[in-house]
């Protein structure tokens, strides 16, 4: 794909790795149309593409309504004209063990805590890709959707919702790369390790060093070998239905 004028959307784009996805296409010549419930943080981003002389616009959404998600990708099109690429990065930690028994107290991993971070990760996701996917094939789009998966989809300690989500959204990429190479779309997903994001910044000190030690790598990853990653995916037409491990060399 030629990213310069191609229309790409980026949902969780007001900060983080999304942010820097979105600056890193903005450079290629990409237009952009940026998701996030944050309104505000939405528009420091679409300042930052704005800087680089690229069409940039919001979008205030929430991606586990599916009336938001049908609204917005609606609105994409009529906005922009076409739909290239999608990246569906939006996503949210709740960490916690399934269960924990200490000094005779119980607790337990609620549904309402699996539930919430299933909701984001994953039906959001599904919801957004299923969108694009309907918008590129009528408009006659080859496009792109690229999941942003993790490391921990291996399953890691005090993450049951998060690694179950991850490990989901890489098998819809394999999945959709199958689906829909028949419409000229192609689908993949990218696995990063720990990054230096706002998110992992809510994970405990603790584990982040006992992280680092693992990474043979020796240091956390940066947003942008991530969105560098996303670049040549979008670039390399041959690259389909597969995941992309970004990790360091970690192995959880």
């Amino acid at each position: 794909m030629e990213l310069r004028e191609s229309v790409i959307a980026i949902t969780g784009a007001g900060q983080g790795l999304g942010q820097m996805m979105a600056i890193t296409l903005a450079h290629c010549g990409a237009e952009l149309a940026l998701m996030d419930v944050n309104e505000q943080a939405l528009k420091e981003t679409q300042d930052q593409c704005h800087m680089l002389g690229v069409k940039a616009l919001t979008y205030c959404v929430d991606v586990t309504s599916e009336g938001q998600v049908e609204q917005v990708f609606g609105d994409i099109v009529t906005d922009f004209g076409r739909l290239d690429g999608l990246i569906n990065n939006a996503g949210i930690l709740r960490d916690g063990l399934l269960v924990k028994v200490k000094d005779g107290q119980v607790s337990k991993m609620s549904l309402e805590q699996f539930n919430s971070v299933i909701n984001v990760n994953l039906t959001g996701t599904f919801l957004c890709g299923r969108e694009a996917a309907l918008r590129m094939i009528e408009t006659n789009c080859h496009g792109v959707i690229i999941n942003i998966s993790s490391v921990a989809r291996a399953g890691n300690i005090g993450q049951t919702n998060y690694a179950a989500s991850k490990a989901a959204v890489a098998t819809l990429a394999t999945t959709w790369g199958k689906e829909l190479a028949r419409y000229g779309i192609r689908a993949a997903a990218i696995a990063p390790g720990v990054i230096e994001t706002p998110m992992a910044a809510q994970m405990k000190p603790e584990a982040i060093a006992r992280l680092e030690a693992m990474i043979p790598a020796g240091r956390m990853g940066k947003t942008s070998e991530i969105a560098n990653t996303v670049k040549f995916i979008f670039e390399n037409d041959y690259i389909n239905g597969r995941v992309i491990e970004v990790d360091g060399g970690i192995r959880m």
